[in-house]
């Protein structure tokens, strides 16, 4: 016995499927500043809340390094980024009209760690010690703010020399979980660490204090932020942008806020950040005419 469906009927159910066929998924991603199962057990849980939060699907990608974040945003397959100062400024450079929309409430004022290897004998001190000349030195990641622009710009501003001169040699180990341990094994001397990383893993444990400490705090500058595509409202719909702020700035969960770590997220523009702009292109690392 066969069954009739109704024409009507028919057309409305293929109607509901293309709807949700062409349904966008709003997709962010974030510097890989970590080893990528921590990103991806953190952001995943950002995902949902965004989610819940905009009513849309939203999902997280992980990438490999910070020029695949940068390189995600400006080819429009990711519309929002938890971004470095150094890669957000990049990132919006290359897509007009781009805007930093939040950034965690200490990082407006976040600072970096020098940290020592036992064995160099150096201590903790306000001022760059002399003796960092002819150490083994590792930066994080090329493009990380925290972890090799400003570190390099205070080197060089109290050296007055460039990092290949002053250190025996200059590495970058990726990420700043990677810059602990190449310290604390001792294969570099010294390194420059993100502060938030470094003290979230000694609260944890996983630091050997009688291995590796911190030896030096850099001056305040402004760092971590989150950026949007200026795209989003003609394709999620008007008002958009705004939502995902207000979703940004309203998070209180503390679990999700401790992912980051970060007590909370406050407003942040784009002109927050021009003393990254300006401090890349002082050491040569942004060119002035982009």
């Amino acid at each position: 016995m066969s069954i009739s469906v109704p024409v009507r009927l028919m057309g409305l159910a293929a109607l509901c499927l293309s709807g949700l066929s062409q349904a966008e998924t709003f997709v962010f991603t974030a510097i890989p500043d970590q080893d990528e199962r921590r990103l991806t057990e953190r952001f995943g849980k950002i995902a949902d809340y965004l989610s819940e939060q905009l009513n849309v699907d939203v999902k997280y990608v992980p990438v490999k390094s910070y020029p695949a974040a940068v390189s995600a945003f400006r080819n429009d397959q990711v519309q929002l980024a938890w971004f470095g100062g150094l890669t957000g400024v990049q990132a919006r450079e290359l897509v007009p009209g781009s805007e930093a929309i939040a950034q965690g409430a200490e990082d407006t004022a976040f600072v970096s760690y020098l940290i020592a290897h036992a064995s160099t004998g150096l201590a903790a001190s306000e001022q760059l010690p002399a003796e960092l000349a002819g150490k083994r030195f590792t930066f994080g990641d090329k493009g990380s703010t925290s972890g090799r622009l400003m570190p390099e710009f205070f080197l060089r501003e109290h050296f007055e020399q460039a990092p290949e001169t002053l250190f025996s040699r200059v590495g970058f180990s990726g990420d700043h979980n990677r810059t602990i341990s190449l310290v604390q094994s001792g294969a570099y001397e010294v390194g420059a660490v993100n502060y938030a990383v470094w003290d979230a893993e000694l609260e944890k444990g996983n630091i050997d204090e009688s291995k590796v400490k911190v030896i030096w705090t850099s001056p305040e500058y402004p760092d971590y932020q989150w950026s949007i595509r200026g795209d989003v409202n003609a394709r999620f719909g008007d008002g958009f942008k705004e939502k995902v702020k207000q979703a940004l700035l309203e998070m209180k969960d503390p679990e999700l806020l401790a992912a980051f770590p970060r007590s909370g997220f406050v407003n942040a523009t784009n002109d927050d950040y021009a003393p990254i702009r300006d401090t890349a292109v002082a050491i040569g690392i942004m060119d002035p005419e982009q």
